[in-house]
């Protein structure tokens, strides 16, 4: 029994969404679409305590090193909102709140 989409945290060849057919998770590809979350996840974490100890103040980056982090850290959000996106899509819709 399929019970819906599963959006990929990774996108197709022209930059587009990719979605799994799921069964409910225990499938290969969706056992390895969690690991690549828990990865994903992992590095921002890394990236984010990097670029606070390069920008704490005590050390002087060169424009390139701050540059990079940038890069880093926009490349690690764009997988972390994507992971999130899919999570959201997975919850169950909410009750409107009457006020």
């Amino acid at each position: 029994m399929v019970t819906g989409l599963r959006r990929l945290p990774w996108d197709g060849p022209e930059g587009k969404p990719t979605y799994l057919s799921t069964d409910g998770g225990h499938c290969l590809l969706s056992r390895l679409a969690d690991q690549v979350e828990r990865e994903q996840l992992d590095t921002a974490q890394t990236v984010v305590r990097l670029a606070r100890d390069m920008l704490d103040g005590t050390n002087v980056a060169a424009p390139d090193e701050v540059r990079f982090a940038a890069i880093r850290l926009i490349e690690c959000l764009t997988d972390t909102l994507r992971v999130a996106e899919a999570r959201g899509a997975s919850l169950p819709p909410q009750p409107e709140d009457p006020g």
